[in-house]
């Protein structure tokens, strides 16, 4: 091989080498995101007692055999752990709605605004 083409051999692979540093991310990086996403969605839901396809419905971005390995090692945990189901502290908004004010995540519901009956 000619001088030139070793150097340009070279160089091309200290660019290729480099992708990760100018914030080029690879196929592997975004498939291992996901699945990780996936599982802290589905271990999200089933520590707040949510059933399965809620959490389906409520994330259809995530991909699904994610979520479900999540929910099924999270509730494998909770079993092994005793640990029981924690219930969300919010107000629904379509309970907000009907008040006419609009809670943001994490404030406090209106003073007149009343908790809707649970049945079991």
């Amino acid at each position: 091989m000619t001088p030139l083409r070793t150097s340009l051999l070279f160089a091309a692979a200290l660019l290729v080498a480099g992708c990760d540093q100018l914030g080029i991310e690879s196929a592997q990086l975004i498939a291992g995101r996901r699945e990780a996403d996936g599982k802290a969605i589905g271990g999200a839901c089933r520590h707040a007692g949510r059933a399965l396809e809620d959490c389906f419905v409520l994330n259809r971005k995530a991909d699904k055999a994610a979520v479900f390995a999540g929910w099924r090692e999270m509730n494998d945990y909770m079993r092994e752990n005793k640990i029981d189901a924690v219930t969300p502290q919010l107000v629904p908004p379509t309970e907000m709605a009907g008040k006419g004010a609009r809670a943001e995540p994490g404030e406090a519901p209106a003073a007149d605004a009343k908790p809707a009956a649970r049945g079991s």
